[in-house]
């Protein structure tokens, strides 16, 4: 089953289900998507492409509840923490810090990084490596710690 039938699939039963949380929240993916099509103007995105949808919106619910808690928002920031548990139900299983540290220092040396300045290429190799198990973030910081 392709990622976009699970999501289709879902969204049905969550509606059967009367889950408006997720419904709503399917609803926005679903919707991202589409634009993310119109923008590549293709008919369909390949279940890479909608995983990289999915963490682009894992990442906008990561920032707005940081905003919405220093706003005393809380009640703005949990119905995004609960949008976002719905949404990491998508994600592949993350990996660990050392795993990432492992297939970081696998780029460095692929690479011939020495300098921080050679993060780019590090980041170019480990990127498609990792595909959505893990923040770019967070890569980059491991990639200049054991650049340093």
């Amino acid at each position: 089953m392709s990622l976009m039938e699970r999501i289709d699939s879902d969204l049905k039963t969550a509606m059967k289900g009367k889950k408006e949380l997720s419904v709503s929240t399917l609803r926005m993916l679903k919707a991202a998507i589409k634009n993310k099509e119109i923008d590549k103007k293709v008919k369909s995105l390949s279940d890479q492409e909608i995983l990289e949808v999915f963490q682009k919106q894992v990442k906008q619910r990561k920032d707005s509840i940081t905003e919405f808690e220093k706003a005393n928002r809380t009640d703005l920031a949990n119905k995004e923490k609960s949008e976002l548990a719905i949404l990491e139900g998508y994600l592949p299983k993350g990996l660990s810090e050392t795993e990432l540290k492992a297939l970081i220092q696998k780029a460095i040396q692929s690479a011939g990084a020495k300098t921080k300045a050679d993060v780019g290429r590090v980041m170019k190799e480990v990127m498609p490596q990792i595909a959505g198990r893990a923040d770019g973030k967070t890569i980059n910081q491991i990639a200049l710690s054991l650049l340093s």
